[in-house]
Parts: C-alpha cells; structure tokens; sequence
C-alpha cells in the first residue's frame, strides 16, 4: 500500500500536466486576445494610459526581442518551434515547483508570439508578432512577452535568495 506521501505525489503529478495545459492555454488565449482588440482599435494611433508614460501602441515586429534580427522571420519562427519543442519537454521532466511555473510561463509566451509567426499577415513563418504596450523608453511588448520577463525575475530571485 502506497504511503500518504507517495499517494500525494502520485495525485500532483496526474493533475500537473492539466494545470499547465490551463495555463498554457489562459496565456496564449490573452496574448492572442489582445493583439486582436489592438490590431482593430489602434489603427488611428496610440492611446495614452497614464500620460507618455504608459501608453498602447501598435507595432509589427518582424524581428526578435527589442526588434533585433529585422527580416529573419522565418529563420526566427523555425528556432521558436525547436524552443517550445525543448521547454515542453523539460516541463514535463521539472520537479521543482518555481521551475515549472517558470517554464510554463516561458513557454505560454514562446506559444503566444509563435501564433503570430504562424498566423499573421504577411503570412506563415513570415508573420509579424504585434507589440503595442510602451512604457517609458522601454521597447514595446506584448503578454507573451510579460510572461517571459516575469520568468527572468523569478529566476533573478530564486538566484539571489536561494531556498534551504
């Protein structure tokens, strides 16, 4: 007979693979939504939110993160598969619970600008990713995008304050 703690680990690990399927899809789902109200609301221009401070803007970016590697679409969407391919696997595999909220929100947001290499215009593997939040000088970003920098903080804080 199993022990309440194998019992226990057993459960997670059967109800794991649904919560981050859940998320997975609540991720992509946000990202996909508001790049929809953005492409058909913000064709006349930016909106300001909080002054110049805060503002949504519409942007097509062809390239990679801070709108490197301009014109590599393809290349970028073929590299995007082969790193949702890699994460989903080592999702699968992560036992600790930061690294698989962490590798789920990496790959939601991977998932979530891939749909747009995919799915938007000018067409498949050259689609453009729509960027649209501005926030002071920083480049513009999307949710996939917030998704991935929340990631970077969490792993800046489990690297500075490492649990016992």
């Amino acid at each position: 007979m199993a022990s309440g703690a194998d019992s226990e680990t057993s459960s997670r690990n059967r109800t794991r693979p649904g919560w981050i399927a859940a998320a997975l899809i609540a991720i992509v789902a946000a990202d996909q939504l508001t790049k929809s109200w953005v492409v058909s609301h913000l064709k006349t221009g930016p909106q300001h939110i909080f002054g110049s401070a805060v503002e949504l803007e519409l942007a097509r970016n062809s390239g990679s993160a801070f709108s490197r590697f301009q014109g590599y679409t393809p290349i970028l969407a073929v590299l995007a598969c082969g790193v949702a391919i890699l994460i989903a696997r080592a999702v699968r595999h992560a036992t600790d619970r930061w690294t698989v909220v962490g590798l789920t929100l990496v790959l939601g947001g991977a998932l979530g600008n891939l749909g747009d290499r995919f799915f938007r215009s000018p067409g498949v593997l050259r689609g453009h990713v729509v960027d649209f939040v501005k926030v002071g000088p920083w480049p513009l970003f999307n949710v996939a995008d917030s998704c991935i920098t929340i990631v970077a903080i969490i792993l800046l804080a489990r690297t500075l304050f490492k649990p016992e």
